[in-house]
């Protein structure tokens, strides 16, 4: 199985994203990944999975699983230890979606 490192290698650039906020049906923010140490590995996936797949849908959360390869078992054994992890397995067990929001770097 491909490595996390090599994935995003392979996953579409994200220089031109400032973040990307997480909506609920309602249009409410859930959450926000920030283009930032820390969290651009997470930005490149969600945002991947949304050119896909149009949304953060349960199949687009197990697509996203594969992609963060070893992370995602490390998540699994370690709820809280990576959240935006933690957010794909939780879509995929509620049967939920979200939406997107891109926000663009200025």
């Amino acid at each position: 199985m491909a490595q996390f490192a090599e994935n995003l290698k392979k996953l579409p650039g994200i220089s031109h994203l400032a973040a990307i906020n997480l909506l609920d049906t309602e249009g409410g923010v859930l959450a926000s990944i920030e283009n930032k140490p820390g969290s651009q590995g997470s930005l490149a996936v969600y945002n991947h999975l949304a050119q896909i797949f149009g949304a953060i849908t349960p199949d687009a959360a197990r697509k996203g699983l594969e992609l963060f390869a070893e992370h995602a078992e490390e998540a699994r054994a370690h709820p809280g230890k990576h959240p935006n992890i933690d957010r794909l397995l939780a879509l995929i067990e509620e049967k939920k979606t979200l939406r997107i929001k891109h926000v663009f770097a200025i």
